[in-house]
């Protein structure tokens, strides 16, 4: 990975956060059948799209949270995952990886 992606952050939710079950969400496109993490630019962002998203909110605790990009590449591609950059409306702005 390239020293500039050290210096960036996404912000991405959290499902369970603070607990062993902990993980960040993905999800999977219905009509192309794309696996892919949204990633947003602010936690604001990400709390705007989320109240739009799927999502089992009676069962699970939910939290936008910051992560480092190196880290979220290699969590989504250790789990066959895209990253997605979304804006507030779930747009995708562009593919991370």
């Amino acid at each position: 990975m390239n020293d500039k992606i050290k210096d960036i952050w996404y912000y991405v939710i959290v499902q369970n956060p603070e607990t062993p079950r902990s993980e960040i969400l993905g999800y999977t496109d219905e009509k192309t059948k794309a696996v892919f993490i949204p990633a947003f630019k602010s936690k604001e962002i990400a709390q705007q799209c989320f109240m739009a998203m799927p999502k089992d909110v009676i069962k699970e605790k939910y939290e936008a949270q910051a992560i480092i990009a190196e880290d979220l590449i290699t969590h989504a591609r250790k789990t066959g995952h895209e990253v997605l950059l979304l804006d507030d409306r779930g747009k995708v702005l562009e593919k991370i990886v």
